[in-house]
């Protein structure tokens, strides 16, 4: 899965903030893989992506993350994001953590992160007006080296998305979480990264869980979602993601963040 995780609040909004977060994007000959995915884990990824290609949907996602500190000591952070999606083009990000609060806006015409607790804001033009959500997170990931392991679930093809990089993928087993039978899905990465989705056992398939475990690096860190609150027919007016800068606030500019040095890195 392109895990290019919303996270890139984290490392741009925060405006350097927080230490960047571990890089997980695959070597590229593990992409040229034929990948050996069970026909149960696929359809069950086919269903999630047209649940996810909704055209106006919003979720609520709790997210556990780990970081590096000067000393090199790894530390979790945590953080809160709602999301809200209206396709093609407009994202709006509300995010609370560890880290304060910030907000992302995506209108077609430019990507902006605020942060109300600096009063300060920075925008990223989209490569073209109008550009689908999917091509304005691959710029900014490009232009400032910052991962956002969750933009898989909004890309025009959130299954092909998830799979990039994939060579095995099977269920594990059905488990009930809060009333509600899911699958739990596993799948392998290279170099030495596992997946591990859980979605609803249903043709809605919505994603629940996820977890990426980083097996070459040190401690074996990873990454943990839990997703909530899934509306696939919300109704967001355009004017949602439009930012209005408030009184006083500051535009700085957004510096490149330099890119962590991971063994291997989820795309």
């Amino acid at each position: 899965m392109r895990m290019r995780h919303l996270t890139v609040i984290v490392g741009l909004a925060a405006f350097g903030s927080v230490a960047a977060p571990l890089s997980i994007r695959p070597a590229l000959a593990a992409e040229h893989a034929k990948p050996k995915i069970s026909d149960e884990a696929s359809a069950a990824l086919v269903h999630m992506g047209q649940s996810l290609r909704s055209q106006q949907l919003s979720f609520k996602v709790d997210t556990i993350r780990v970081y590096s500190d000067k000393d090199g000591t790894p530390l979790h952070i945590f953080h809160t994001m709602t999301v809200t999606v209206s396709r093609p083009s407009h994202l709006l990000v509300e995010l609370r953590g560890d880290d304060g609060t910030n907000k992302l806006f995506y209108d077609g015409k430019a990507l902006t992160l605020f942060s109300p607790t600096l009063n300060k804001y920075t925008s990223l033009p989209a490569p073209t007006e109008g550009a689908p959500i999917q091509a304005m997170l691959r710029e900014a990931m490009s232009r400032f080296g910052v991962d956002m392991p969750l933009a898989d679930l909004l890309s025009d093809a959130p299954n092909k998305a998830f799979l990039t990089g994939v060579t095995l993928g099977r269920v594990v087993n059905t488990v009930t979480i809060d009333g509600v039978e899911y699958r739990h899905l596993f799948f392998v990465q290279p170099p030495g990264i596992g997946l591990e989705l859980w979605v609803e056992k249903s043709d809605r398939a919505l994603p629940r869980r996820l977890i990426v475990t980083y097996y070459k690096l040190p401690d074996q860190p990873n990454f943990i979602a839990e997703f909530s609150d899934w509306n696939l027919d919300a109704h967001p007016s355009d004017a949602d993601f439009v930012f209005q800068a408030p009184a006083g606030a500051v535009r700085v500019p957004l510096k490149p963040i330099a890119k962590t040095a991971a063994a291997g890195r989820r795309r």
